[in-house]
């Protein structure tokens, strides 16, 4: 017995008349009563009743036709569903972000036009830091992840830059500046500064020091956090002042205050995209597509 044997014969149920089912499939009458009358032979069971104008369900033959419509919808739905997991429409995926990437306005547009473009792929997010999601997706336990800094003890991987934004001196509110303008590094340096970790981002941590270097005044660290958001609820604390991307100037508004850095080169942090090189998945494919098509890289 084959799915086609079974589209015969509701088609010749729904008609109540071989030759009319005969010309809705497209194929002749005869070839049509020898299929109907070969899976009747199959089940020892008569499923239809020859009438002088047509034909009629047996009762075995409704109790047949209920089972045989609900068989054909589900390989009609199986047909469907493989397809779309086929074009990344549809299935499962993992995605990390580390705690200062998920506030960028571009990341959270990028999760909502991919959720948005493909409601059946279900979507899981994980937060953790940069190297500890480029882990997970070496590991195979995510399938992708936004992140700060590109690890690299991942060669397996491959790393998209999404955006660069710049960094702000973030100061507390009781000691901000007069003006709201640009502030040198220079004048950040004599500040009690609170900086990131190594670990938690060494080429931006590197860049940063760098920086302040090549302006001939290095920075005075009085305290490292575990990341930008640790260091900036000590700058809401009044420890001293950090520098963090533009996108977390939301956080602490009546504690802390936000400057624009008068910096040559500008100082910026990045943004990228992380994912394994041989990703095959469809449903990754397609959300890695969406995230640089709205990222417009």
């Amino acid at each position: 017995m084959e799915l086609r044997h079974l589209r015969y014969f509701r088609a010749v149920a729904e008609a109540g008349h071989i030759t009319r089912a005969a010309e809705r499939l497209g194929i002749q009458q005869p070839p049509l009563s020898l299929q109907i009358k070969a899976l009747e032979n199959e089940l020892g069971v008569q499923l239809l009743r020859r009438l002088p104008r047509g034909v009629e369900l047996t009762e075995a033959g409704a109790a047949f036709y209920e089972d045989t419509c609900a068989i054909l919808t589900d390989a009609d739905r199986a047909v469907s569903r493989v397809r779309r997991v086929a074009r990344g429409e549809a299935g499962q995926i993992a995605v990390g972000y580390s705690s200062t990437v998920i506030s960028h306005p571009a990341v959270k547009s990028a999760i909502r036009a991919c959720r948005g473009q493909a409601p059946e792929v279900a979507v899981s997010l994980v937060e953790d830091g940069s190297y500890e999601l480029a882990g997970a997706i070496a590991a195979h336990r995510l399938d992708a992840a936004f992140i700060r800094t590109e690890p690299e003890e991942f060669p397996e991987l491959r790393f998209i830059e999404l955006l660069q934004e710049p960094l702000l001196l973030a100061v507390p509110a009781e000691e901000g500046f007069a003006s709201a303008g640009p502030v040198s590094l220079a004048r950040a340096a004599a500040l009690p500064l609170v900086l990131y970790r190594r670990s938690a981002g060494p080429k931006l941590y590197d860049r940063i020091i760098a920086a302040f270097a090549a302006c001939g005044t290095p920075p005075r660290i009085i305290q490292e956090a575990p990341g930008a958001n640790a260091a900036l609820n000590l700058v809401a604390a009044g420890m001293g002042s950090t520098l963090v991307p533009q996108s977390l100037c939301a956080a602490h508004p009546e504690a802390v205050r936000y400057h624009p850095l008068a910096a040559d080169p500008p100082l910026t942090a990045p943004v990228l995209f992380a994912l394994r090189r041989s990703e095959t998945s469809p449903a990754v494919r397609r959300f890695v597509s969406t995230v640089r098509e709205v990222a417009g890289k």
